[in-house]
C-alpha cells in the first residue's frame, strides 16, 4: 500500500527529469488548454469547410469554385470587399500614427482623450450603424445642417452605399488600430531620436531613419490586424450599405449562398476565398516589412 502511493510520487520528478534531458520546458505544458482550444475550434471547422467545398452535390470536386468564379456577379465580390476593407485599414492606420506620435508624452487631459477615441469600441457595429443612420440620414442631422445652411439642395446621399459602410468600419477599426501603435510608438526608446537631433537630424530625417523603421513591424503588424477586421464586414454592408450592389462584400454571398440558397459547399467555397484573398495581402504587408528591416539595416552598414 505504501509503495502504490509512493509510486506516483516518485514519477512526477523523473518526467521532468527525462523532459530537462531533452531540453523540452515543462511551462510549455501550460500551452495545452491553448491548443486543444485551437484544434476544436479553428481547425476542425476549418478543415471541415475546406473538405466541403471540394463535396458538391454535383459537378466533380471544383464545381462550387468554378461556380464561384465564372459567376461575374459573385466574382465581383472579391474586389467590392478589398475597396471597402483596404482603404478602411490604410485610413485607421495612417491616421492613428500622428495621435499616437502626439500622446506617447504625458500632458493634461490625456486620459481623457484617450478614452474618447477608444470610446467607439464599446458601441459595438450595430450601435454603429444606427448612429451613422440617424447622423447621416437623408433626415438626419448632418443633411438638415448643410441644408438649412443653403450648401444643398437636397439631402447628400452618405448611407446604404459605399460610404456608409466606409464609415462605419473607420468608426469601429480606428481605436484598435490606434491602442496597437501607440503601445509600439511607447516601446520606442525617444532618447534615441534625441540623440539624431543633437547631431543636425530634423524630424523628417528622425522619422524616417529611426522611428518608421523601429514602427515597422508595428505598422505591418496593426494593418493586418485591421485589414482583416474590415474585410469580414458583414452587418455594416446590410444596415449601412446597399447589399445587393456595391456593398455586396464576400461575408454577405458566403451567408447568402449558405442560408438562402443552401448552397453549403459553394458557401464553405466563397470561405475559402475569403481566407486565401487574407492570407494574400498579409504576405505582402510582411514582404513590404522585410524589406524595409532589410533596407534600413543596409544602409546603416
Amino acid at each position: 500500500m505504501t509503495a502504490t502511493l509512493e509510486r506516483p510520487r516518485h514519477a512526477a520528478p523523473a518526467l521532468r527529469h527525462r523532459l530537462a534531458e531533452r531540453g523540452v520546458d515543462r511551462q510549455l505544458l501550460l500551452l495545452a488548454p491553448a491548443v486543444l482550444f485551437v484544434v476544436l475550434l479553428f481547425l476542425y471547422p476549418f478543415l471541415y469547410g475546406l473538405q466541403l467545398s471540394f463535396a458538391p452535390d454535383e459537378g466533380g470536386p471544383l464545381a462550387s469554385y468554378a461556380a464561384f468564379f465564372t459567376d461575374p456577379y459573385q466574382r465581383g465580390t472579391i474586389w467590392i470587399t478589398l475597396g471597402l476593407a483596404l482603404p478602411a485599414a490604410l485610413l485607421n492606420v495612417l491616421a492613428s500614427v500622428p495621435i499616437a506620435y502626439r500622446m506617447r508624452g504625458n500632458f493634461r487631459g490625456k486620459r481623457l482623450l484617450t478614452i474618447v477615441l477608444v470610446v467607439p469600441i464599446t458601441l459595438g457595429t450595430v450601435l454603429t450603424a444606427q448612429g451613422l443612420l440617424n447622423f447621416l440620414g437623408p433626415a438626419g442631422w448632418f443633411n438638415k445642417i448643410i441644408m438649412s445652411l443653403g450648401l444643398a439642395d437636397e439631402p447628400v446621399q452618405l448611407v446604404n452605399n459605399y460610404w456608409g459602410v466606409f464609415f462605419s468600419l473607420v468608426i469601429t477599426g480606428f481605436p484598435f488600430a490606434f491602442l496597437l501603435i501607440l503601445s509600439y510608438l511607447s516601446g520606442i526608446d525617444p532618447t534615441l531620436e534625441r540623440a539624431a537631433a543633437t547631431l543636425g537630424a530634423d524630424w523628417k530625417q528622425r522619422f524616417r531613419r529611426i522611428t518608421l523603421p523601429l514602427l515597422a513591424p508595428g505598422l505591418a503588424t496593426t494593418f493586418c490586424l485591421a485589414f482583416v477586421l474590415a474585410f469580414s464586414v458583414f452587418p455594416s454592408a446590410v444596415l449601412v450599405g446597399n447589399p445587393a450592389g456595391e456593398t455586396r462584400v464576400l461575408a454577405l454571398a458566403a451567408y447568402q449562398a449558405a442560408y438562402e440558397q443552401y448552397d453549403y459547399s459553394l458557401a464553405s467555397a466563397i470561405a475559402m476565398v475569403m481566407g486565401a484573398v487574407e492570407l494574400i495581402v498579409i504576405a505582402v504587408v510582411l514582404l513590404w516589412r522585410s524589406r524595409l528591416y532589410t533596407g534600413s539595416t543596409g544602409g546603416k552598414g
